[in-house]
């Protein structure tokens, strides 16, 4: 059972539903008088939009939290972010203080995205906006099923934004099949954690098995280690294992820390509450890391 303290702070960081990017529009700003951000301006300053994934078919791993702060600090860079959530826990969207709400649902990807303006919310952070998850995308693989081209629906609603975007975040749910194929065809870079354990390391191997099964090109695959306790020898042993024989293993480290857990408390990026924390820092190294591979 949570402590009350801790329940009064969950409550009192609790916020109603964001405007979503149109309130960063000139045209929001004609009709409140508040600053916005032309669109149009904005898109001629963007170049080609990368989409990155946070992905592994275990669940446990430590992608949200990844996505959170990675998508924080690419916004952080002067650059506009985008985090969607396709998972039906919500955790992304927890995170950002966003009730779990859709007005497409389900067809949220469908006829190549037309309904996603209106389901993209404001974060509390410049240029860091949200399309937020719901209990409605459990029913993504079913509805995928019934488009016209099934494992494209994610990769023609997301070009939508090209012209909004820098980047592009996605916080996938652990699982494969068609909603999997369309993360392995609309993101230009799939970021996997990896525990290290042999169960997690062996689910990275029947991911990456997968992936290039199905004719993807395996160079477009990095992973890192997530929520490591150095103390543990079976932690250290499998990261130089993997290490040495894996070359798209990162060298940056995400270690267990409380500043990790505490995200759920605080829902915000540690990167944002914690600057100069340990967990702030490593995700800074790894995202100046993924940055350069995105171009």
């Amino acid at each position: 059972m949570e402590s009350p303290s801790l329940c009064v702070r969950l409550r009192s960081v609790e916020r109603r539903i964001r405007p979503g990017a149109y309130a960063r529009s000139a045209a929001y700003a004609s009709v409140t008088g508040t600053p916005g951000i032309d669109r149009a301006a904005r898109a001629g300053r963007i170049r080609t939009m990368k989409v990155l994934a946070i992905y592994h078919l275990k669940g446990g791993v430590g992608k949200t939290a990844a996505a959170v702060n990675l998508a924080y600090l690419a916004a952080q860079s002067g650059a506009p972010t985008l985090v969607c959530d396709l998972d039906s826990q919500a955790a992304a969207t927890f995170y950002f203080r966003v009730r779990p709400k859709l007005k497409a649902k389900h067809r949220l990807f469908l006829r190549r995205g037309k309904a996603l303006w209106d389901d993209i919310k404001a974060t509390d952070f410049d240029r860091l906006d949200l399309l937020p998850g719901a209990l409605s995308h459990r029913r993504l693989t079913e509805t995928f099923a019934r488009a016209r081209r099934p494992a494209d629906c994610l990769r023609d609603s997301l070009a939508r934004l090209r012209r909004d975007y820098r980047y592009v975040v996605l916080d996938c749910p652990p699982e494969v099949g068609l909603l999997a194929e369309n993360v392995f065809r609309a993101a230009d870079r799939i970021l996997l954690p990896i525990v290290p354990t042999p169960l997690s390391v062996h689910a990275y191997r029947q991911v990456r098995k997968l992936y290039v099964k199905h004719g993807h090109d395996p160079d477009k695959l990095r992973t890192f280690f997530s929520m490591v306790e150095y103390r543990k020898k079976l932690h250290r042993s499998v990261m130089a294992e993997l290490s040495a024989t894996r070359p798209e293993v990162l060298p940056h480290v995400v270690p267990y820390l409380v500043e990790v857990e505490n995200m759920g408390v605080h829902r915000e990026p540690v990167a944002a509450t914690r600057p100069a924390s340990r967990a702030a820092v490593a995700y800074l190294a790894l995202w100046q890391e993924m940055q350069e591979l995105l171009g």
